[in-house]
């Protein structure tokens, strides 16, 4: 009997010590969870309120009056439909211009052996590190006189107000954290058998058919991973694009909606204008939730099976 009684009170102890953790894990999850989704959810309900709304003591979150006006304020004033196309092509070409480029240059670092490989690898996670604000006057001006480093005479062009800085870098490897694209596309091949490339050469697979029938197939997870972080950097990223580009992209769009707000109703409100710089945030944030919606069962496959993590 005394040995029932301990057992019991053992089974005891685990399930209130499972209970507790299960508690704990939950408070935390919940924590965690509002810290990131507070902001988000202030500004979708700032979003839907109405000028009475914002002088009414009584709404807090929840708006009395609902209305859309500040969506459509907003689209008119960032031209939404030509700012969104804009800023969507350019993020799907470079994505994909930085997948090509990091998946090549990870394979080559991971899977052959040559003088400074290590010293590239590690300029490229350098380029993590140095913030682009430092080397803005300089990437300003390489652009605005672009010369192929002296190869072409004279001033050389001007590539400001055109895609092509964004084209340009993330086609040689050296766009918006392509140095991170290169890391994860590294150690997934690394991490990859040699006995794969071996069967392949045997049956006289050159290097390049290798790449692209054996390994490439197999690095679809990171290549997801890649594609994905570089669509929503390149998407939200608004110090290069306001460097490099003209109005006709939403960060730069939404950077200037007060100042464009101000020449729209010929006057300055800046709490009002809150309420459609909010909505306008909401534009700008709506596809992305929308294509984690679409993507997210391939998106958290592609992190479990890259072993990415925060």
């Amino acid at each position: 009997m005394a040995i029932i009684a301990r057992e019991r009170r053992l089974a005891l102890k685990h399930k209130l010590g499972n209970f507790l953790f299960s508690v704990f894990r939950t408070v935390l999850i919940l924590g965690i969870a509002y810290i990131i989704l507070y902001p988000v959810l202030s500004k979708l309900s700032s979003s839907f309120m109405s000028r009475r709304d914002l002088i009414d003591q009584t709404v807090k979150y929840i708006p009395k009056r609902p209305t859309l006006d500040n969506y459509r304020f907003a689209m008119e004033v960032m031209n939404f439909g030509k700012t969104f196309t804009n800023s969507l092509v350019l993020s799907v070409v470079v994505a994909t211009l930085q997948l090509v480029s990091s998946t090549v240059v990870g394979y080559g670092l991971a899977r052959f052996r040559f003088k400074g490989r290590n010293l590239v690898m590690a300029a490229a996670i350098f380029t993590l590190i140095v913030p682009p604000q430092m080397m803005m006057v300089p990437l300003y001006l390489n652009w605005r006189f672009f010369n192929m480093y002296g190869l072409i005479p004279g001033q050389g062009f001007n590539l400001l107000n055109s895609p092509w800085p964004f084209i340009l870098t993330a086609l040689t490897g050296t766009g918006l954290r392509n140095g991170l694209f290169i890391l994860v596309m590294r150690q997934f091949f690394a991490g990859m058998p040699s006995s794969l490339e071996e069967a392949a050469y045997v049956d006289g697979a050159g290097p390049l058919r290798t790449f692209v029938q054996i390994m490439l197939p197999s690095a679809v997870p990171s290549m997801v991973v890649v594609f994905l972080f570089g669509f929503v950097w390149q998407w939200n990223d608004s110090f290069l694009t306001t460097l490099y580009l003209d109005s006709n992209f939403l960060p730069v769009a939404l950077s200037n909606i007060t100042t464009r707000l101000a020449q729209y109703f010929g006057k300055t409100d800046p709490q009002y204008f809150s309420l459609i710089t909010n909505a306008g945030s909401m534009l700008m944030i709506a596809p992305l939730l929308a294509m984690y919606a679409l993507l997210q069962r391939y998106f958290v496959e592609s992190i479990e099976r890259t072993g990415l993590v925060g």
